[in-house]
């Protein structure tokens, strides 16, 4: 996925004319550099270490303010900043909490109460990462799926997440010998197809030994995220070669028995 380069005025814009050395370490140092070492810290973690830093020194003036937007933006949600600030509240102080969750709360105004936010929800019943959209593969996939490389030495393994309802289109992991993919399942619930087969379902601490040259499909069920480890299995002449989405007629059939 491409980054976000973080570009910022405000230094020279305000401060240009009376303090133009400083505008310019704010605005390319300190945003220009700093902020943009994402291959360091990510801008979500980078956002949300700013906030607690500002709220921990009492800060509640128009910088707090534009640092909650900056963290809502980079994907904080309502039910992180409302637990994040809870928790400085014991290390900072009351008071200064109670002043953070009104600048909170203005910054959040739109975002429903309800614990609606199901990728964050799903983010605290696994250990592994979500990562970030599949873009990469996005036109192989119904619905909307995430990447998170694990390992990128000796097996590369990935975990890939699924919105309740997201499928990957029906394919084959090619190999003359050898070769195939394994599944961990982490996370949710999910199903796997063969070609020919009934679907199977699939759970937390499930594991897929995937054939090679057989043609399948896996993904979340209608109601749940799922997420899976997937590592390939070594062989040789390996490709991978994409088929037909698995239709909604096909899917929409696949029922859960309790």
């Amino acid at each position: 996925m491409e980054k976000k380069t973080i570009k910022q005025d405000a230094g020279r814009k305000q401060l240009g004319d009376f303090a133009p050395k400083f505008a310019e370490l704010n605005d390319d140092v300190l945003f220009g550099q700093v902020w943009n070492r994402q291959d360091q810290l990510s801008l979500r973690d980078r956002s949300l270490i700013t906030v607690v830093a500002l709220v921990s020194m009492g800060m509640t003036d128009s910088s707090l303010a534009y640092h909650l937007q900056n963290a809502k933006a980079n994907g904080i949600t309502r039910q992180e900043i409302a637990e994040a600030l809870t928790h400085i509240a014991f290390y900072a102080g009351w008071p200064k909490a109670w002043a953070a969750f009104r600048e909170a709360k203005e910054v959040w105004a739109s975002d429903t109460a309800a614990p609606c936010d199901g990728k964050a929800q799903f983010q605290r019943e696994m250990v592994f990462p979500i990562g970030e959209p599949n873009t990469a593969y996005a036109k192989y996939f119904i619905g909307q799926s995430y990447l998170a490389p694990i390992s990128t030495e000796q097996i590369p393994i990935h975990n890939v997440t699924f919105e309740p309802g997201c499928r990957n289109n029906w394919h084959i992991h090619h190999a003359t010998k050898g070769g195939g993919q394994l599944l961990v399942c982490v996370a949710g619930r999910g199903w796997y197809q063969e070609w020919g087969k009934p679907a199977r379902l699939l759970l937390p601490g499930d594991v897929v030994n995937i054939p090679a040259n057989v043609k399948h499909w896996h993904g979340a069920t209608r109601d749940s995220w799922f997420a899976h480890l997937a590592m390939p299995v070594p062989g040789d002449n390996v490709s991978n070669e994409w088929l037909e989405p698995v239709s909604n007629d096909e899917y929409d059939r696949l029922e859960v028995k309790e």
